[in-house]
């Protein structure tokens, strides 16, 4: 395993961690036993950072990642969120405000069963709140000792400095991957002068760079067939572009999903790349993304494959855009 620092925090972080959303929560259907075999193989094979968030199943995802952080504490870097929640009739909602921060943070250490909580992330920007308002309060559980470092999520430029003016920020958390550059242009470079880690979400864009995840074959309840990248005309561009990415990756003798990865971890040392999955062969493929040596010639071909299938289409569609933080 390779380390990177959590931006100046001094901690090491595997330099690809564990994305747990998917386990019980909007990919597919739940298999607590292939989640719990996944955490402790990950654990084995010297991952040290798992990604929860307490909306992932109304907190039965940090409840089941629990079973195994419990008795392997001090080997595990667990980071979790705040924010969304639904409302009586369904709607998912966002609040940033002081007084649900400290609700929320009490009902996390419950379901994880710890004492303190290593990286608290806002999910969202909340704009009816000021994100001062926000920090302050996130700040004052760290002064509590109830959370160690905090982060933001799908931060904008200027709310990410805004909040670095209240409490250091450890991690910026966005969508980042050969489909989704949003960050690259602005957020990145901010994340390097400020010596804060990107930390990588849906580095193989929700699987489709996987080459193994068809819209047809995904149960109805599978959130990826609300998005745009797997609907239309938009599938079908994926899906030729996804082929021939394939053929790059065979001719590297890596699969796919190691070299979407490799791609991501060598745009910047200061990114920590989160890819999810419940299967331990999957924990593994996705692992062997490290042996994989980026070099000039494979990304002129990433980019040239990309030049001829622009039509990649929106990684939100409207209902989860609105929460996006352009201010």
């Amino acid at each position: 395993m390779e380390y990177r620092h959590l931006g100046n925090t001094g901690l090491q972080l595997s330099a690809i961690g564990l994305g747990c959303m998917g386990m019980n929560h909007a990919y597919g259907i739940p298999n607590d036993t292939a989640s719990i075999a996944t955490l402790e193989a990950s654990i084995e094979w010297g991952i040290n950072f798992w990604d929860t968030a307490d909306m992932y199943a109304s907190g039965k995802n940090e409840e089941l990642i629990s079973k195994v952080l419990k008795p392997n504490r001090q080997k595990i870097i667990i980071a979790t969120k705040f924010g969304f929640y639904n409302d009586a009739a369904g709607k998912l909602c966002l609040d940033g405000s002081p007084a649900y921060i400290k609700k929320s943070v009490e009902a996390s250490l419950r379901r994880l069963q710890t004492d303190v909580i290593d990286l608290y992330y806002a999910h969202r920007i909340d704009p009816k709140i000021p994100v001062e308002e926000t920090v302050g309060a996130m700040a004052d559980l760290v002064k509590e000792g109830k959370v160690r470092f905090l982060g933001l999520s799908e931060a904008s430029p200027n709310s990410i400095k805004r909040a670095t003016a209240i409490h250091p920020i450890a991690a910026l958390q966005s969508e980042y991957s050969i489909l989704s550059r949003d960050v690259a242009s602005e957020i990145l470079p901010l994340c390097e002068t400020l010596n804060i880690s990107l930390v990588a979400f849906s580095p193989l864009s929700r699987g489709l760079m996987s080459h193994k995840v068809l819209a047809s074959q995904l149960s109805q309840n599978d959130f990826r067939l609300k998005l745009p990248r797997y609907q239309g005309a938009y599938a079908l561009n994926n899906q030729k572009l996804i082929d021939e990415f394939a053929l790059i990756a065979a001719a590297k003798q890596c699969s796919p999903a190691q070299l979407a990865i490799a791609w991501v971890l060598s745009k910047s040392n200061k990114i920590i790349p989160i890819p999810g999955t419940k299967n331990v062969h999957y924990l593994k493929e996705n692992l062997g993304a490290l042996q994989v040596q980026m070099n000039a010639s494979d990304f002129d071909q990433i980019e040239r494959l990309m030049k001829r299938y622009p039509n990649v289409g929106d990684r939100y569609n409207e209902t989860f855009n609105q929460f996006v933080d352009e201010n």
